[in-house]
């Protein structure tokens, strides 16, 4: 049997109750999750470790879902979101788009297509780190450049792809 991967969720939600209901099944679900009440925390959450998925609210006082979306995408490129809302619009579906949302769930959320989500979110996560890895790792090998120069652009390749 395939083993599945250890998947980093980060929760951004400023309903309670939703946060400690998804919390609890997803990590029943074998998730590694941080939950958090707001935008603002979500930012400094990915400051300090690295997720593979995030779910975010898109309407929460505060940095809203978009904005968050748009910041943690700043600091963690590779990171898929999955947008909530219980303010389903076409308008807010597109915003969300522009900003890259891996898929868009309208509140209450259907555990299993969200999980299903999250799975799928993953995948391209690691589809797309693959892929700048590789381009990254040629462009190391074809620059010529010297052991400390490689050094250096390894340590970059092991930040920007959050190996500790």
């Amino acid at each position: 049997m395939e083993e599945k991967p250890q998947i980093k969720v980060l929760l951004v939600d400023d309903e309670e109750t939703l946060l400690e209901y998804l919390s609890k099944r997803l990590l029943k679900k074998g998730f590694t999750v941080r939950a958090t009440f707001s935008g603002e925390e979500a930012i400094k959450a990915a400051k300090e470790e690295n997720f593979d998925v995030a779910i975010v609210d898109l309407k929460m006082p505060g940095i809203d879902g978009v904005t968050t979306q748009q910041e943690l995408h700043k600091i963690q490129p590779f990171l898929q979101c999955i947008v909530l809302t219980g303010h389903g619009s076409i308008d807010s579906a597109l915003q969300s788009g522009q900003e890259d949302a891996f898929m868009y769930l309208l509140k209450p959320v259907d555990y299993d297509q969200l999980v299903d989500g999250i799975y799928k979110a993953y995948e391209k996560k690691m589809k797309l780190q693959s892929e700048k890895f590789r381009e990254k790792v040629e462009e190391i090998y074809r620059s010529g450049m010297g052991a400390k120069g490689i050094k250096k652009a390894i340590n970059e390749l092991r930040k920007t792809y959050g190996i500790d």
